[in-house]
């Protein structure tokens, strides 16, 4: 059997070097630009002809779009409508990501903590710039809860300003790691169907029926990964425009 940890390994494409700093288009490059392209054309597609009655693709793009609308209104609030097309793009980005990972051959570029913890950085830099410019200095309050006696200050704070700045890290790890451990759960058993199946009368049957069960299990983490990590983003955006 292969080594489970070799799909994950990134492999130059375009070998390019600028001044000794090596930025070789790669596979994982290879699977970003497919994903933005693909969501490029979905979505152009689906809506070009604005059917009164919506076909399927449209009706799925509604859903998506329906999606993403409610949750920002649901998390945030109204004031959270404008930032509906970099949640949106996050959602799609992550969702495709995931998607096209479970197609077999295909690079999972959401199973790399540098991407994941890229696009958290991201927002945790973005809701942060948020929340100065909304309430200035006062944002720091965000760092010891209102109503708190003063003398617990020395405990509070420190804890809030953890807690805080450990958003990227654990939003980042929390993508990386489920995908990561799914795919190399995929690529054990799937490894292990020929020689299981040699147990039973229809030999690899059973087997590989268990293996399609976790791969539909599969599919729907890629599915609520992508709804954690942008629903996550939301709650940010909300602790940044609404403060504690």
């Amino acid at each position: 059997m292969a080594n489970p940890i070799e799909q994950f390994k990134i492999k130059p494409i375009i070998p390019l070097e600028v001044a000794g700093v090596d930025v070789s288009f790669t596979n994982s490059a290879v699977m970003m630009v497919i994903s933005v392209v693909l969501i490029t054309a979905f979505l152009t597609l689906s809506v070009r002809s604005r059917a009164l009655v919506p076909g399927r693709w449209q009706a799925l793009a509604e859903v998506f779009y329906e999606f993403i609308a409610g949750m920002l209104k649901d998390n945030v609030g109204q004031e959270g409508r404008k930032y509906f097309p970099f949640i949106f793009t996050l959602f799609m980005f992550v969702l495709f990501g995931n998607l096209l990972g479970m197609i077999p051959g295909a690079f999972t570029y959401t199973s790399h903590v540098i991407v994941t913890f890229g696009m958290a950085i991201v927002v945790f830099t973005g809701v942060t710039i948020i929340g100065f410019a909304r309430h200035g200095t006062h944002f720091l309050r965000m760092f010891f809860p209102e109503g708190a006696p003063i003398a617990t200050a020395i405990i509070l704070v420190p804890i809030e300003v953890i807690s805080y700045f450990s958003r990227p890290f654990s939003l980042a790890v929390r993508l990386f790691a489920n995908m990561t451990v799914g795919h190399i759960i995929l690529k054990v058993l799937g490894g292990f169907v020929v020689s299981l199946g040699a147990f039973y009368v229809i030999p690899g049957v059973v087997p590989f029926a268990f293996l399609g069960a976790i791969t539909v299990l599969e599919f729907g983490i890629a599915l609520l990964q992508a709804y954690v990590f942008t629903i996550l983003s939301c709650i940010y955006l909300h602790d940044a425009i609404h403060m504690h």
